[in-house]
């Protein structure tokens, strides 16, 4: 029986990626990492994981946090449309029909298995994710929300009460939780969702009017600025 050349003994070498695609490699298996395992593994096993070796990984990404970090930009910040903003403040439209289409949106973006779990792991673990997202949910959807709504009610304008946006947040919340239901939980759910959003907005906008109306600024009551 003849030997095997050295052509065919050879082992298939992985094409090495460039430096940048590397890095994004890294995050995409670093996003589906955090996303089935949690916050709780070392860079050790994370670089396990990935394949790799910790001090390559850490040629990339000094620390844990700084990966997370990247994480956060990768699953959060890269997928906030920037037409969410303007859409909410768009007041040729009625302000039901504004929330209707922002939130059916917005849930095709956030009703995403990875999202929702990387969001409930760094709460458990007190991952900073949590913290710096639902501040820009509060700054730039909730807020703008509310600041509409008195335009809407014929209100004066006046900046958002913690009071206000906790009422908000129990609107959004709700909708959130119908997300957090089908892709966690796998409970079984209305498969309406159109219908699940606009009954949340209704019952948000009524209540909301008669809070406005009823529980008008004190002075010198602490107010979002």
């Amino acid at each position: 029986m003849s030997k095997p050349n050295a052509t065919q003994t050879e082992t298939p070498k992985r094409k090495r990626l460039p430096s940048p695609e590397r890095r994004q490699d890294f995050i995409n298996k670093a996003i589906e990492f955090f996303a089935e395992e949690g916050f709780e593994s070392s860079t050790r096993g994370l670089a396990k994981k990935l394949g790799v070796t910790q001090p390559l990984l850490y040629r990339y990404f000094p620390s844990k946090d700084d990966l997370i970090s990247e994480v956060y930009g990768a699953v959060y910040v890269n997928r906030w449309l920037p037409e969410w903003e303007p859409l909410l403040r768009d007041r040729s439209r009625p302000l039901t029909e504004r929330l209707n289409t922002f939130y059916n949106i917005y849930t095709d973006v956030i009703f995403n298995r990875e999202w929702m779990r990387i969001y409930l792991f760094s709460g458990l673990k007190g991952v900073d994710i949590n913290r710096r997202y639902m501040q820009l949910v509060r700054q730039r959807i909730l807020e703008p929300i509310l600041i509409e709504a008195r335009a809407e009610f014929g209100l004066p304008d006046e900046p958002a009460r913690d009071c206000e946006v906790e009422f908000a947040w129990v609107m959004h919340g709700g909708i959130f939780y119908y997300g957090v239901r089908d892709l966690i939980y796998d409970s079984v759910i209305s498969n309406d969702k159109e219908r699940v959003i606009s009954d949340a907005i209704v019952a948000f906008m009524a209540g909301l009017e008669i809070k406005l109306r009823r529980d008008p600024p004190s002075k010198g009551e602490p107010q979002t600025v």
